[in-house]
C-alpha cells in the first residue's frame, strides 16, 4: 500500500523560507518520479516542481531561481526547498508520488498526501 505524508508547512513573513518532505513508502522510490502540487483557494491545482529517477529537475516559470527539489533515496523522501518566498506562493502543498513522464512532461498518479499550508505573509 502506497503512503505519502508531507510535512513543513507553516506560516513565515515574505522572503523567507521553508523546507518541506515527503516521505513516500509502498513504492520503488529510487526509481519512480516525484512530484509537488500546490492549490490556492480559487485555484486549479498546480505543479511546481518534479524530479525524475535521474534526478532530472523541472520547474513552473514562478518559482524558478528561488525553490529547489531534491530527493534522498536512502531516505525514500522528497524535499522541496522554497527560499525568497511571496504572499503568491501562499497554498496547500501536496506531494505526488511515482507520477510518470510522457515527452518530458510529469503527470500525477493517485498517490497523494495529505498536503501542507503554506501561507506567507506580506
Amino acid at each position: 500500500q502506497v503512503q505519502v505524508v508531507e510535512s513543513g508547512g507553516g506560516l513565515v513573513q515574505s522572503g523567507g523560507s521553508l523546507r518541506l518532505s515527503c516521505a513516500a513508502s509502498g513504492i520503488t522510490f529510487r526509481l519512480r518520479g516525484m512530484g509537488w502540487y500546490r492549490q490556492a483557494p480559487g485555484k486549479q491545482r498546480e505543479l511546481v516542481a518534479d524530479i525524475s529517477s535521474a534526478f532530472i529537475t523541472h520547474y513552473v516559470d514562478s518559482v524558478k531561481g528561488r525553490f529547489t527539489i531534491s530527493r534522498d533515496n536512502a531516505k525514500n523522501t522528497l524535499y522541496l526547498q522554497m527560499n525568497s518566498l511571496k504572499p503568491e506562493d501562499t497554498a496547500v502543498y501536496y506531494c505526488n508520488a511515482a507520477g510518470t513522464y510522457s515527452r518530458g512532461n510529469y503527470y500525477s498518479s493517485p498517490y497523494w498526501g495529505q498536503g501542507t499550508q503554506v501561507t506567507v505573509s506580506s
